[in-house]
C-alpha cells in the first residue's frame, strides 16, 4: 500500500461543492471516479478543505491509499482524460503514508473577486461577487487589519458550522483594487464554516459606507453572527492553497486567479 498527493483545478459553478452527494454532481465524485478507472479499483479522496457549491479551486490537495502501481503520468493523463472540463489534476505524487491532505495542513488560503462595475460580466458572472454600488476598497483593507491574529470568530461562522471551536488566527488579510476588480486575500491556519464569504459581506457593507471601519470589530466582539452583514455569494471564492511543513515536499504550483 502506498500514498499518493494530488494538486486539483476545478471551476465549481457546476457541482454541489467538494464533497460527495447522493443527490448531486460532485467535485470529489467525478475525481473518485476518474482515478477509480486508472486504478481498476476504487479509489477514495481525502481534501485539505471541503468547499461549498459553486466555490472553486486554484489547488485543492487531496490523498489517497492504494495497491496499484501507476506512474505519475498514467495516474494524470489517465485521470484527466476521464475528467469533465471543468475539473484538471494538475500534478499528483506520492508521498509518505505519514501525509494527510487534511491534517497535516497548517494554513490555508483563499481569494474572493468581486466585480465592481456598473454592469456584471457575460464572461465572468459565475467566477466573481458582483456588486454595482461603489465599493471602496481602502476602508475595506483598513477594516480588516483589525482581524489579524488569534480571535473568536462565531460572528462569522454559519449557523450549521460543526466546528468545535470558533477561535482562528488569520495571518494576512489583503484587500486591492485592479481597475473594476477587488480582490480579498486571506491566509488562516483554518477556515470555519463560510468564514470567507461572511467577512467579505461585512467587509462589502464597510466598502459601500453602510457602517464605519470601527463596525468590523464591535461586530468580531459581539460574537453574534446576527450582527454582521450578509453572506456574499459563493461564486467569487477561490480556494488557493494549503500549507504544509517542510518534510512533505510537494510540487505545489501557486497559482492564483487574476482578471483583467
Amino acid at each position: 500500500m502506498h500514498k499518493l498527493a494530488l494538486g486539483i483545478e476545478y471551476d465549481g459553478s457546476s457541482y454541489c461543492g467538494w464533497q460527495r452527494q447522493s443527490h448531486s454532481p460532485s467535485v470529489q465524485a467525478e475525481l473518485e471516479q476518474a482515478l477509480s478507472f486508472v486504478a481498476s479499483k476504487p479509489v477514495a479522496l481525502i481534501c485539505a478543505g471541503r468547499t461549498d457549491t459553486a466555490v472553486h479551486a486554484c489547488e485543492q490537495i487531496a490523498h489517497f491509499e492504494t495497491e496499484i502501481d501507476r506512474s505519475n503520468r498514467s495516474w494524470l493523463l489517465g485521470a484527466n482524460c476521464r475528467l469533465p472540463k471543468d475539473i484538471r489534476i494538475v500534478w499528483i505524487q506520492p508521498v509518505q503514508l505519514s501525509f494527510h491532505a487534511r491534517f497535516s495542513a497548517i494554513a490555508r488560503s483563499y481569494r474572493y473577486i468581486i466585480q465592481n462595475s456598473a454592469v456584471p460580466s457575460a464572461l465572468f458572472h459565475d467566477k466573481v461577487c458582483w456588486e454595482h454600488r461603489k465599493l471602496d476598497d481602502k476602508l475595506m483593507h483598513d477594516a480588516a487589519q483589525q482581524l489579524i491574529g488569534k480571535h473568536d470568530f462565531n460572528a462569522f461562522r454559519a449557523a450549521g458550522c460543526q466546528a468545535k471551536s470558533p477561535v482562528r488566527t488569520i495571518e494576512y488579510l489583503n484587500i486591492f483594487r485592479q481597475g473594476e476588480f477587488i480582490y480579498i486575500d486571506i491566509k488562516a491556519n483554518a477556515f470555519l464554516h463560510h468564514m470567507v464569504r461572511n467577512l467579505a459581506g461585512s467587509l462589502m457593507s464597510i466598502g459601500m459606507g453602510d457602517h464605519d471601519v470601527g463596525w468590523l470589530l464591535q461586530v468580531l466582539k459581539s460574537k453574534n453572527r446576527c450582527l454582521a452583514a450578509k453572506t456574499a455569494s459563493a461564486a467569487g471564492l477561490y480556494f488557493v492553497r494549503a500549507f504544509y511543513p517542510a518534510e512533505f515536499v510537494l510540487q505545489q504550483v501557486q497559482r492564483k486567479p487574476v482578471l483583467f
